[in-house]
């Protein structure tokens, strides 16, 4: 699969964010290259219409018991059809049988569809005084990349 469409569906879905982040910020891509090692790790994951790719969700390891949802996105022509569901479903299975104890991500706080989809799966906001180093780490990139810390929440589904 050519990973280089995969910067149309980044693109696409960061459109819906308008307003809530700076447009540098929805405008980044990840790299063809970033994508194609987390796919020879077996760390991504692309949801195909057909054979054409419309949606995806990237994980990183960070932390020894712990990946973390770096990146999940559905083309908006397709939103609203499960594939989203599904990509979850997947990379929490994936994880749980990895014998990684939790996820991670972090989403926007105040954005309607971000924190309440997150938690219909379980996961629920990790308090700012119980962030390990590698979270710590993701928020302040974050924050220096233009994205309020205010508006932003880290969250984690654990199951043990």
């Amino acid at each position: 699969m050519d990973l280089r469409l995969l910067a149309s569906i980044e693109i696409a879905a960061g459109r819906l964010l308008t307003g809530h982040a700076p447009a540098d910020v929805l405008n980044e891509t990840t790299s063809e290259d970033e994508l194609d090692d987390a796919r020879r790790r077996g760390q991504l994951w692309v949801a195909l219409a057909g054979d054409a790719p419309v949606g995806f969700a990237h994980v990183k390891v960070l932390e020894p018991t712990a990946a973390h949802l770096e990146e999940i996105d559905v083309h908006p022509d397709h939103a609203r059809r499960g594939i989203g569901t599904r990509l979850i479903a997947a990379i929490l299975a994936w994880a749980a049988e990895a014998g990684y104890r939790a996820v991670t991500l972090t989403t926007f706080r105040d954005v309607p569809w971000n924190m309440r989809y997150y938690a219909r799966f379980g996961f629920a906001v990790v308090p700012t005084e119980e962030l390990s180093p590698a979270l710590r780490s993701i928020v302040e990139d974050e924050a220096r990349r233009g994205l309020d810390p205010r508006r932003r929440v880290v969250m984690r589904c654990a199951w043990t």
